[in-house]
């Protein structure tokens, strides 16, 4: 049989003797040693990263881009992140096109370019080089209102106002594109413009009325 027995700690007289570290007291000295450790790097490091954060920020993007609005050519520096609509609405001050989802999904935003409808706060303006854009306020001539906007006032077609002018211009397209051959069809092609006051069945009737007009 062994003699042998485990080996005890050493003491000294008036001492307890020092139990063995647990696990649970292991891993918090562990956790503590090395968050001081990460710590200490990382304010080492801060003013390093700062110096690179700011000379990141400094250094954006950007393009120049001229096209056409409404008739007049414009030509502009930008950010190449700038939607459509913020350079219509933020720097040529066109406002009449509306910021409502700004994520495609209302209609409230819509312009015509080259003819045909976008949703401006889906459409980077760095890419319009040339184009020819036309928002509400380019519909009209002096006095004289383009036929979709009669046609929105003799039917009522609106009420809280703040989707009329992407209705108004998906409208045109709409015509412009052929798809107003019967109610269902002008439902179907209009159905990406939403009116939360609910004015549909008017909106349909202004866009038939300035369809039938232009016959």
């Amino acid at each position: 049989m062994s003699t042998e027995h485990p080996a005890e700690a050493e003491t000294f007289p008036g001492e307890s003797p020092t139990p063995p570290p647990t696990r649970r007291t292991f891993i918090a000295t562990t956790t503590v040693v090395g968050g001081v450790a990460v710590a200490g790097g990382l304010i080492a490091a801060s003013p390093a990263l700062a110096a690179e954060e700011t000379v990141a920020a400094e250094v954006v993007p950007g393009s120049r881009v001229s096209l056409t609005v409404n008739g007049v050519r414009r030509t502009v520096t930008i950010d190449n992140r700038t939607s459509l609509l913020d350079l219509l609405r933020e720097r040529l001050d066109l406002t009449g096109s509306k910021k409502g989802c700004n994520a495609g999904a209302c209609g409230a935003c819509t312009v015509l370019v080259d003819g045909r409808r976008v949703n401006s706060c889906l459409t980077l303006a760095v890419r319009l080089e040339g184009a020819e854009v036309t928002t509400i306020e380019g519909l009209a001539k002096g006095d004289r209102l383009h036929p979709m906007q009669q046609a929105f006032i003799d039917q009522d077609a609106f009420q809280c106002g703040f989707c009329t002018s992407g209705q108004i211009m998906s409208g045109v397209g709409c015509i412009q594109e052929g798809h107003t051959g019967s109610a269902e069809e002008i439902r179907e092609w209009m159905s990406g413009n939403l009116c939360r006051c609910g004015c549909y069945v008017k909106i349909e009737r202004a866009v038939e009325q300035a369809a039938a007009g232009r016959k």
